[in-house]
């Protein structure tokens, strides 16, 4: 079986006022959709519902309803395949090790908060930040995520979506 998982972090809803509308295409027929963060209001889970199940974190920028209603981390399994999701992965430099130290058992760490896209295997474990999809910051467009994930082979890749 293929899996499709939509993956988005750092939308900062209300500081910009809705998610993209592309989002909606993009994200038309997942199975899931993981937000890594920086939701600030809970109602952007509610709103990529009408999607797809979320699973969700909180990020450093949350409102108090966010922050009691979401964990920092967790780990969930689609197929045969773990994920686990967190919003901050350290910098650069050390990201590859905290992320085997923090979640050994993963094949994919899901993560936010650099507004960065980042896709890379290391070792084994694939590294996933899908960048923001409200606020590009130093990136030439904002962007989201896909995972596809096949129980029959095994395998995992990422890819960034630029809206």
């Amino acid at each position: 079986m293929q899996h499709r998982i939509g993956v988005i972090s750092d939308t900062h809803i209300p500081h910009f006022k809705q998610l993209p509308e592309a989002i909606w295409e993009h994200f038309a027929g997942v199975e899931r959709i993981i937000h890594a963060g920086d939701l600030s209001i809970l109602s952007v889970v509610s709103e990529l519902e009408t999607i797809a199940p979320v699973v969700a974190v909180q990020g450093n920028v949350e409102r108090e309803e966010v922050m009691l209603t979401l964990p920092i981390k967790r780990e969930i399994v689609v197929g045969g395949c773990r994920i686990a999701v967190v919003h901050i992965l350290d910098d650069s430099s050390s990201r590859a090790p905290v992320a085997r130290q923090e979640f050994p058992n993963a094949r994919v760490v899901v993560f936010g908060h650099s507004h960065v896209p980042y896709n890379q295997e290391h070792d084994g474990q694939l590294l996933f930040n899908p960048g923001s999809a409200t606020d590009r910051r130093r990136q030439p467009r904002c962007s989201i995520g896909m995972l596809y994930i096949d129980d029959e082979s095994g395998g995992v890749r990422g890819k960034i979506l630029w809206l």
